[in-house]
């Protein structure tokens, strides 16, 4: 068995199989699965992906915080459950075709799993079972209404911070659930950025992320899969110490940056045929930084003076996984106005389209929603007019690239934002037609 087939998890070909059956697999029945697997399975749709993010993290947009702090069980699924409601009907009347729900936050989920422990954005209390499965819920609700949903994950984040109440979530999480990766494989975990992470050089860490993800493709008919921008997510203050794993597991690497791409290379490859071995019609997608790297340090670059382009910072190489396929989609995240001349959103754009094309991989753009109607200096357009302008321009910029199939925005709470009602409105006539 190869490398890249000891990273892939055991599955069956079947579109949803038995828990049993799922659990059963042997390494052999993982390897027929994975095996002659086509290089993509997504089919191409003339419709323009019109999406939103709907981020659980910190109760961003889902569930809210208040919610989440109701002692009544039935009151609390009550009021959860109409707020679900409530963000498939803003996504109807916005004409929005797709919403991306954020379902592994922290290690965790919104949805009933055999690997992970409930998320405590729901109860409050990490692992307790909230009485409903929020993703369940949303997938028959907005599969009703024609709205694709797609099952956004963070691969690597086990919390989003190290302080005592942190620690102490794990020590008394409910037995609702299964334990947390950070208390049932230790070894795999470190910090980077202030946040306890999974090591991402660790082979066995691969395998796992694999394994939740063929859970999640096996029992709920998502219709894609994606990860975020988080792989190696560091700081000056706090980087990530895997001297230890790279020793372990870099033979053949004299350069370590090499190394952790090749990590996340490997990551996003097995993932991509366990996908593909067991739902070939799921899309498989990442949203990374908005740069893969910069022309001043690779004449493959963009013309841009990006401060964290994906190959440098997070070792993620972007460019290569488009070009290899591994992906069915790409959303590079181009939170920046035209005017910008660092970071132009017309130069990204523009370069973006360039890489996919000839490749079976779907481009959709990341649209920065959250800095519609916000002051910064460096960005005056997002004001100017509501800014409708900037947001039209950059529509125009889509439309104009025949790469760019669509567009997805950060974040859905932010179409309920005051500063943004003139943008939602302009969004509202302009995709009144598919």
């Amino acid at each position: 068995m190869s490398a890249a087939d000891r990273d892939a998890v055991p599955v069956g070909g079947s579109p949803v199989i038995g828990r049993r059956r799922f659990l059963g697999l042997g390494s052999a029945a993982m390897t027929a699965a994975i095996m002659g697997v086509p290089a993509s399975a997504a089919t191409p749709s003339s419709a323009q992906m019109r999406a939103t993010w709907i981020t659980s993290v910190f109760n961003l947009d889902w569930p809210s915080a208040a919610s989440a702090r109701i002692v009544d069980p039935v009151e609390r699924i009550a009021v959860q459950q109409r707020e679900l409601l409530a963000i498939v009907d803003q996504a109807q009347a916005l004409h929005l075709n797709t919403l991306v729900f954020q379902v592994k936050p922290c290690a965790d989920a919104l949805y009933r799993s055999r690997i992970l422990p409930w998320s405590p954005v729901m109860t409050g209390v990490l692992g307790k079972d909230p009485g409903f499965d929020p993703l369940a819920f949303l997938l028959r609700h907005a599969h009703a209404r024609g709205i694709q949903v797609h099952a956004w994950l963070n691969p690597y984040r086990v919390s989003t911070g190290l302080d005592q109440a942190t620690l102490d979530a794990f020590a008394t999480a409910s037995t609702d659930s299964p334990q947390s990766v950070y208390l049932r494989h230790p070894d795999w975990v470190g910090v980077a950025a202030n946040r306890l992470v999974l090591d991402p050089g660790i082979p066995a860490v691969r395998r796992w992320i694999c394994g939740v993800v063929a859970e999640l493709v096996a029992f709920y008919h998502v219709d894609g899969v994606q990860f975020d921008d988080y792989f190696y997510t560091e700081s000056a203050q706090s980087p990530l110490d895997d001297a230890q794993t790279y020793a372990a597991h870099g033979a053949g690497f004299a350069d370590k940056g090499y190394w952790r791409r090749d990590n996340t290379y490997r990551l996003m490859r097995a993932v991509a045929r366990t996908i593909r071995a067991i739902r070939p019609g799921v899309a498989f997608g990442v949203s990374p930084a908005g740069v893969w790297r910069n022309r001043q340090d690779d004449p493959l670059g963009s013309d841009t003076q990006a401060g964290a382009p994906a190959f440098d910072t997070s070792y993620a190489d972007t460019r290569r996984w488009v070009r290899e396929e591994l992906v069915d989609y790409i959303v590079p995240q181009i939170y920046w106005p035209l005017a910008r001349q660092a970071v132009r959103y017309d130069t990204i754009a523009r370069w973006w389209a360039d890489t996919v094309r000839g490749r079976r991989v779907q481009l959709y753009i990341g649209m920065a929603l959250y800095k519609v109607g916000t002051a910064n200096a460096l960005e005056p357009d997002w004001t100017v007019d509501g800014g409708v302008p900037e947001i039209a321009r950059q529509l125009d910029v889509n439309a104009s690239l025949p790469e760019v199939g669509g567009c997805m925005l950060f974040r859905h709470g932010f179409l309920a934002a005051a500063q943004t009602q003139q943008v939602v409105d302009y969004l509202r006539l302009r995709w009144q037609s598919p």
